[in-house]
């Protein structure tokens, strides 16, 4: 359906079994659709400045480090999904690395963790310096600026300096994930000094200062991302690792590359979904979902049935097996891509579901011989689309700061298996493998929708079923990417308040170990193109999601402004 300018009547119209609590955007010039107001309007500044939508999406992930600090950062990693105007893609993968020092024995596993969990003893690959992996973020970003970008990099960075050497209003989100984090972030001076102020977790609408960042910013204006890589920012961040002996080391940043990766591409239902291919896990199992429930008619079970509901989190389950028995960095292991993604591996698992009964899945596949995140989806005019997911790994990512330099680092040791000789175990130089998503769909070879989320083993999952959403439910996007999620791992399933307690009752008659939770996953950032080329964007209650779309432009050429005095 399409949305109503008026946001009553738009709300009153929706067709899903569900209440919306936002409305969509409409730009006829671009789309910028990120997890925070400021960070989106720092991208619409770019487009309204001549800017594409690379320099939007580039603008809009620093201002996400000073605004969304908890999720996004410099010293993170990522992947960054484009639609060029020629209908090209390309992924640009700047994922975090395991440091040269680390190996399969670097950590202990707990033996007190539970089914499923990559803790370590003493959470060693979880908190502080040693659970840090070389970053890739700030070279990504800056490559695919310089890359095809129209705008310098200081004017791209000017939004996020400002934030952070002035100050922003802390949302309640943002509050909360300081609350939540509060124990580990006070054992750190420096951090608590900015999200702690007097030992207590900052307040909503407290103004949060971090002119450190700033400065480091700036010395990224001048210097790029060498910066890191050779220069003072890698220096001090290096230094302070030695002074904790932790592994990241100054040959870690002096040898870090991101790659140019081949998109990776999946059929459902006359759609084509394209998205990054490992190391990056997300859009492999999604295709591997959508093929194994090609096979069932959801659209007659209907949203939020127990039957539709029994059948996704059958597949999810299937899907994880797989994750966990063959699915990580390439490099290191060979990913059966072929297989995961063919029809007769779809029927083969199909019959492995009791359409009445949950039934515990099992791995189909193995290695071939031979993280709390945010995301931003972009779109302009011209056909550059943007979709791009971006994380420091858990909230707070490591949950300290590198002294003097305002930037939190990521703790992406924590998604490797602590345990050798598995797929997604530690070894030196191996990429993080990511549960991300961010996609693009297609439709007769012409962009619908592009979308991704936030929230580490819950992304792939969430991007499926908004994708199930628009293509068998046939909901508006503003309604896809709010609508309620279901997760499961193999263990628990669980039932984001959304739906009844008669499906959860029903689902637990099945056998499903039901447990009720607030929300599977973070804030999804949509856009979607209609047929005549206009955007519309949508973010969901989740996060602090915001679209703003740019309409209008510039004066008719030949236009004048006549002084009165010639004025008949």
């Amino acid at each position: 359906m399409t949305p109503s300018t008026n946001d009553t009547a738009w709300r009153a119209r929706a067709a899903a079994p569900f209440d919306l609590e936002k409305a969509p955007a409409r730009g006829s010039r671009g789309m910028v659709v990120t997890n925070h107001p400021l960070a989106s309007a720092a991208g619409a500044e770019m487009l309204a400045a001549g800017g594409n939508a690379v320099d939007a999406a580039v603008a809009a992930l620093f201002a996400l480090s000073v605004l969304e600090p908890m999720m996004v950062g410099p010293l993170g990693g990522g992947f960054a999904h484009l639609r060029r105007p020629d209908g090209t893609h390309e992924v640009l993968e700047g994922q975090g690395r395991c440091p040269l020092g680390v190996g399969p024995a670097s950590f202990e596993p707990d033996p007190a963790a539970p089914p499923g969990a990559l803790d370590a003893v003493g959470r060693r690959n979880a908190v502080g310096r040693t659970a840090v992996a070389t970053p890739g973020n700030l070279a990504a970003w800056c490559e695919l600026l310089a890359r095809h970008g129209r705008l310098p990099l200081a004017d791209v960075l000017e939004p996020a300096i400002r934030h952070a050497a002035r100050g922003f209003a802390a949302t309640p989100y943002l509050a909360d994930c300081v609350a939540d984090c509060a124990a580990d972030l006070l054992r750190d001076e420096t951090i608590a000094r900015v999200f702690l102020p007097g030992g207590a977790p900052l307040r909503a609408g407290t103004r949060v200062v971090n002119g450190a960042l700033a400065d480091t910013l700036r010395q990224v204006v001048r210097d790029g991302p060498a910066a890191l890589y050779s220069g003072p920012i890698g220096e001090a961040l290096v230094a302070d690792m030695a002074r904790h002996d932790a592994f990241l080391s100054k040959e870690d940043l002096a040898r870090y590359r991101t790659s140019a990766l081949e998109p990776l591409r999946s059929r459902y239902r006359g759609f084509e979904i394209v998205g990054p291919p490992p190391p990056c896990s997300g859009p492999l199992h999604v295709g591997q979902m959508l093929n194994l429930l090609e096979g069932f008619d959801l659209r007659a079970a209907g949203f939020g049935s127990a039957d539709a509901s029994h059948l996704l989190a059958e597949a999810l389950k299937i899907a994880f097996a797989d994750r966990a028995a063959a699915t990580a960095d390439p490099e290191h292991v060979p990913v059966p891509i072929a297989r995961l993604l063919s029809r007769e591996y779809a029927a083969l698992r199909r019959a492995d579901i009791d359409p009445l009964r949950a039934r515990a899945q099992a791995a189909g596949v193995s290695p071939e011989d031979g993280a709390h995140t945010t995301h931003l989806t972009v779109a302009d005019r011209d056909g550059w689309i943007v979709s791009a997911t971006q994380t420091i790994n858990s909230l707070f990512g490591a949950r300290y700061m590198v002294p003097g330099t305002g930037l939190i680092p990521n703790n992406y040791l924590y998604v490797f298996d602590p345990h050798p000789g598995r797929a997604n175990s530690l070894a030196p130089g191996k990429r993080v493998t990511s549960s991300m998503a961010p996609l693009i769909v297609l439709r007769d070879g012409v962009p619908r929708w592009a979308l991704g989320l936030p929230g580490g083993l819950r992304i792939f999952p969430s991007a499926m079923q908004a994708l199930v959403n628009l293509i068998d439910h046939g909901m508006s996007l503003q309604e896809a990417v709010e609508a309620p999620r279901l997760w499961t791992q193999g263990f628990q399933l669980e039932l984001e308040p959304g739906f009844p307690q008669a499906v959860a009752d029903a689902l637990g008659a099945r056998g499903h170990d039901v447990l009720r939770v607030p929300n599977v996953g973070g804030g999804m950032c949509a856009v979607g193109v209609d047929a005549d080329g206009l955007l519309e964007g949508a973010a969901c209650w989740r996060a602090d999601g915001t679209p703003v779309g740019v309409g209008g432009g510039l004066a008719r050429a030949g236009v004048r402004f006549l002084p009165e005095a010639r004025r008949p």
